[in-house]
């Protein structure tokens, strides 16, 4: 008995299939990695926690204090897996002042990926 690999169409939507998912997932690891690198490190003069939200694993936070001697601007950035990557407000701090900034990723990807704060 031959064996069939399926119908010409069909094994060309599978191949098209296969290529795609691993062109998405080469994609998307070079931009987390390009985004893990670009924000790695909290910026100077800043004490950071970052974290999610505990009830909504799709809000992040940065919540900040300015140890420095002059006024410092941050804000969060969230990496979003399947959904655009997003910013949140940016936050101006005076020496010795703390302050938030949240960003809310779409609720159609797979949640945060990664958080970081930028200057």
């Amino acid at each position: 008995m031959k064996k069939s690999m399926g119908s010409p169409s069909r094994v060309a939507v599978r191949a098209a299939v296969t290529g795609l998912t691993a062109a998405l997932a080469v994609s998307t690891g070079l931009a987390t990695a390009a985004s893990a690198a670009a924000g790695a490190k909290t910026p100077p003069g800043l004490s950071c926690d970052t974290g999610k939200h505990a009830v909504d694993d799709y809000t992040g936070y940065a919540l900040c204090r300015n140890n420095g001697g002059t006024a410092q601007t941050f804000w969060v950035h969230l990496v979003c897996g399947w959904s655009p990557d997003v910013d949140g407000e940016h936050v101006t701090l005076n020496p010795g002042q703390s302050g938030q900034s949240t960003a809310h990723c779409a609720g159609l990807g797979t949640g945060i990926g990664e958080i970081t704060v930028q200057p």
